[in-house]
């Protein structure tokens, strides 16, 4: 064999052994992939990454989940319905794999459609415990909302007394807990208005009753109802207002309730150029499953100090501390107040206690909030008031294992310009510029007409 054939030979052996690596690596980067995988969100606030939360409530939910997605192929507006379902679940599958779902052509399938009630291209119907949910948005507050209406065992019953001036659980007024009664909704709650003045009894199905700040005084028949209610180890979430109670205190009693007069004030509040008597949460108790892990700022605005005995039928909790460099405020309230050491009370300040004990073997919850504002239509939105109130919710209905999410925030990507800065680019970009461009052209054209 001649040297010319031997290097033949050994070139193609050459050829083979990196065609068998090179088909090699390809097989082990493909098994890699699929077996790892690496991402990185880098948009705005983390908008398609699952929260933790989310991943924990998807943790907690036993069995699987169904999800039927009534959609055709394309969608003259959205465009590939079902890239766009699928890429919208594929992290909740990953999260929870028993999580699956399929897709329906309404088209092909008008009968299932219609019986399955479906109004939207592109809807889905979820199905866990034997229940349904209908979702047409597709964001991570709606789906995990829906799931948590699934998730909740029976009716969850949310009556608010009315009748003497209350706080109205549906009320759009700025002083109604109406916005926080939608949140309840929309986690799978039941809201109602209970007029004690016409019912005989709080309602046995009463999953909670609210009290929000009575304007005027109940009658002792109504004030009986309810003794009888929290007796019996009926649920109670409390909002007491710096005002007097109104015939309710024999209920304060009952819960060996320590109510003090006066506002406080927390001096933090002007940092936000905001009034004094907008008291800034300082801490929570971190053993309390309402408080556990919870580290949003919440505000309760013209609230009082709750204080309560211990040592009798009811396990304490002081839940919320206020103003820690702030104080309760006796005296009259302006923008000159200070603090008076003989008669004011020094900060930190308790504003909401949680009370609990045993009635027949089952656990009754009470809740008590020194002020009904925070809940209200004009304060809801503040810092974590929102999440603060459901997790309360939550508790009182014995569902504190179920999460309260709410739709992040997004970062502000509004670009303001100055009227100087608007004339820049008006006059640079669309004047100077083309100006410029052509007469470079221009003479570059003529100097080589000259050359």
């Amino acid at each position: 064999m001649d040297s010319a054939t031997k290097m033949r030979w050994r070139l193609r052996a050459q050829n083979g052994v990196f065609v068998l690596l090179l088909a090699a690596l390809v097989a082990l980067l493909a098994f890699f992939a699929h077996q790892y995988r690496y991402e990185r969100d880098l948009t705005q606030n983390a908008r398609n990454t699952l929260s933790q939360q989310t991943r924990e409530l998807l943790g907690k939910l036993a069995g699987p989940i169904r999800i039927t997605i009534f959609a055709t192929r394309q969608n003259a507006r959205s465009g590939d319905l079902h890239k766009l379902a699928q890429d919208f679940l594929t992290p909740y599958q990953r999260a929870k794999p028993d999580l699956g779902y399929a897709f329906v052509d309404p088209r092909e399938d008008p009968q299932r459609t219609q019986a399955a009630g479906i109004r939207a291209n592109g809807e889905m119907v979820i199905e866990y415990n034997r229940r349904t949910e209908h979702l047409i948005d597709y964001n991570e507050q709606a789906f995990v909302n829906a799931l948590m209406r699934l998730a909740r065992s029976g009716e969850r019953l949310v009556m608010a007394l009315i009748g003497h001036g209350e706080r109205r659980i549906n009320g759009i007024a700025n002083h109604d807990l109406g916005e926080f009664g939608k949140q309840l909704v929309a986690k799978g709650f039941k809201t109602s208005e209970l007029n004690l003045e016409i019912a005989q009894e709080v309602p046995a199905n009463a999953a909670l009753l609210i009290i929000a700040g009575p304007q005027v005084d109940l009658q002792p028949a109504e004030v009986e109802k309810i003794g009888r209610y929290v007796q019996s180890g009926g649920n109670l979430l409390w909002l007491i207002d710096p005002e007097p109670l109104h015939g309710l205190q024999p209920l304060a009693e009952t819960l060996g309730l320590v109510l003090g007069p006066g506002v406080v004030v927390d001096p933090a509040a002007q940092q936000f150029n905001a009034s004094p008597a907008m008291a800034i949460a300082a801490s929570y108790d971190p053993r309390h499953p309402i408080t556990t892990d919870f580290h949003l700022n919440s505000v309760f605005p013209f609230a009082r100090q709750i204080e309560a005995n211990e040592g009798g039928d009811w396990r304490v909790t002081r839940l919320v501390e206020v103003a820690p460099h702030g104080w309760v405020e006796t005296g009259k309230l302006d923008n000159q107040v200070t603090f008076n050491k003989a008669r004011d009370v020094p900060g930190p300040i308790n504003v909401a206690v949680a009370l609990e004990r045993s009635v027949e073997d089952r656990a009754q919850r009470v809740v008590v909030v020194g002020t009904g504002n925070f809940l209200s239509n004009t304060f809801l939105g503040n810092g974590g008031n929102i999440d603060l109130g459901v997790n309360i919710i939550n508790w009182l209905a014995s569902d504190e294992n179920l999460i309260t999410l709410q739709p992040r925030s997004t970062v502000d990507g509004e670009l303001q310009l100055g009227r100087g800065a608007q004339y820049f680019l008006l006059y640079g970009f669309l004047i100077f510029l083309p100006l410029t461009f052509a007469g470079t052209g221009f003479a570059i054209w003529w100097r080589r007409r000259r050359a």
